[in-house]
């Protein structure tokens, strides 16, 4: 999934700078508690412990940014992120609503509660949220990705493929686009582009876990079992997530046919 996190915008600095001045002229001898420094620091101390994978330091860092300043969308959309992250789905939407509110034009929070409603099996829901990012900006990848994703989870395989294909034109070095579209080739039964792009996909990412897992399973749906056996022997010292099925399904977002034929293969069947 493609969380997004937003920078502070820089249009709000005059109005800051204009108050410090207010301030400063009107009470010389106080100091102002929150200089523009500060803010821009907590907003990117929160934002690089968000990057970093410390979500639960983030989350309260981000809470106590939005104590002093409530109104701000970037801060409450990238909080939003982080109770997705931390398995709050619903506190998720709820900021993403209201940085909405405060700035419809921006179209990250809309992703980003596209992909909570994801979480939460509300295709539906987030189907409109990406087509609305979609209608604004038909290139971009991260609303055509995730609104493949939501095609596939409703077995519109043919429609999840198209949309996986666009997602990988309007960012070439998206790999995981571009093996999404070949593992949904593999459920519609186009085997022989799905083996292509695999292959192409490999040769240019060789660590890649994905597009090595995937072509396992179409080799050995094929009968041929070394190269299955080889690629395999690669995606477990990737990447061991590829041996649970419901991973697969759930959170990868594998098809159908080639999740069964890599249990085949790993059972040996």
């Amino acid at each position: 999934k493609n969380i997004l996190f937003t920078k502070m915008k820089n249009t709000k600095k005059i109005k800051i700078y204009f108050l410090l001045i207010c301030l400063l002229i009107n009470t010389l001898y106080i100091a102002p508690s929150f200089a523009l420094s500060s803010r821009e620091d907590l907003f990117k101390n929160a934002l690089d412990l968000s990057s970093r994978g410390e979500f639960n330091l983030a989350l309260r860092q981000w809470n106590k940014y939005l104590e002093l300043f409530p109104d701000d969308a970037a801060a409450l959309s990238n909080r939003g992120n982080i109770k997705l992250i931390i398995g709050d789905p619903k506190g998720s939407i709820d900021d993403q609503d209201k940085a909405i509110d405060l700035d419809p034009e921006q179209v990250d929070p809309y992703i980003n509660r596209g992909i909570a409603k994801e979480s939460l099996g509300l295709w539906l829901q987030a189907k409109k949220d990406y087509l609305y990012v979609i209608s604004k900006d038909n290139d971009n990848f991260s609303a055509l990705y995730n609104f493949a994703n939501v095609e596939g989870s409703l077995s519109n395989w043919q429609s999840a493929r198209n949309l996986f294909s666009q997602a990988s034109e309007s960012n070439p070095g998206f790999a995981m686009a571009r093996s999404s579209m070949a593992l949904a080739d593999y459920q519609l039964g186009n085997m022989d582009e799905c083996e292509k792009e695999l292959k192409k996909l490999i040769r240019r990412y060789p660590t890649f876990a994905d597009a090595r897992a995937a072509l396992t399973a179409l080799e050995w749906s094929r009968g041929i079992s070394g190269e299955a056996e080889s690629n395999w022997i690669a995606v477990t010292e990737l990447d061991s997530r590829y041996t649970d099925e419901e991973w697969l399904i759930n959170v990868r977002r594998w098809p159908q046919k080639p999740t069964q034929d890599l249990m085949k293969f790993i059972a040996l069947k």
